[in-house]
């Protein structure tokens, strides 16, 4: 269903966190407001578009106006081609003084094959459904093989946060798992491009951020459950 919910659904406790047609639960991050452009709401999607310039400096990245800690979270969405973006979770807005995007554990949104993000960081840890710089996704269920997503069509992404332990699922395939508040999480950290953040990634509730990151992304039917 489009930003719908089943019976099911409902009787185990999730909701809608966008309705498919307004800017209710959202806001900018590190402001007030929904951005007056960069955003757009059709045929039930929920759209970054296209800009020049940096990061997070057209419409920027939007937040929940609610803040969450353990929950489950599933959205779809669509990648146009090169298209980067990211979904972050356990964001402080506060804590990034400067330009760019507002901080947060991110499971990344990016179009492997053609935009040369994918090629930098460790070992994959900046390709799709990573733990962005931190963690290189890989297949659960079939071991030593890693996951795509092609431009242009609809994919599925999940995250289950619990106690400190965190799930990513790209297309119901889970891709990542770590404890965010383990010693081997700080380790990663101190050798990452969040190093010099104390405490990245341990809080212990914050928004669900969706990234602009200059490119075209589509998403739609996101929806969460409280654990």
């Amino acid at each position: 269903l489009k930003n719908e919910l089943t019976h099911t659904e409902k009787r185990k406790g999730w909701r809608l966190l966008w309705d498919g047609k307004s800017s209710n639960g959202w806001r900018r991050a590190n402001g007030v407001g929904f951005p007056e452009n960069g955003w757009v709401f059709d045929n039930g999607e929920l759209t970054v578009l296209e800009s020049v310039g940096t990061e997070a400096r057209n419409g920027g990245d939007i937040v929940t106006i609610d803040e969450f800690s353990d929950f489950e979270l599933e959205l779809d969405f669509i990648i146009t081609k090169g298209a980067n973006s990211g979904i972050k979770y356990f964001v402080e807005e506060k804590s990034n003084k400067g330009p760019g995007s507002a901080l947060g554990c991110e499971f990344q949104i990016l179009d492997d094959k053609v935009h040369p993000d994918a090629k930098e960081g460790v070992n994959g840890n900046r390709t799709i459904g990573s733990l962005y710089d931190l963690i290189s996704p890989t297949s659960y269920s079939e071991l030593g093989k890693t996951r795509s997503v092609a431009p242009d069509s609809w994919h599925k992404a999940r995250l289950i946060v619990k106690g400190g332990i965190v799930q990513h699922y790209l297309d119901n395939i889970k891709v990542v798992e770590y404890d965010r508040f383990s010693q081997m999480f700080r380790s990663l950290v101190a050798y990452s491009k969040y190093a010099k953040y104390e405490g990245f990634g341990e809080a212990r509730s914050g928004h669900i951020l969706l990234q602009d990151h200059r490119n075209t992304v589509h998403y739609r039917s996101i929806k969460i459950r409280e654990l």
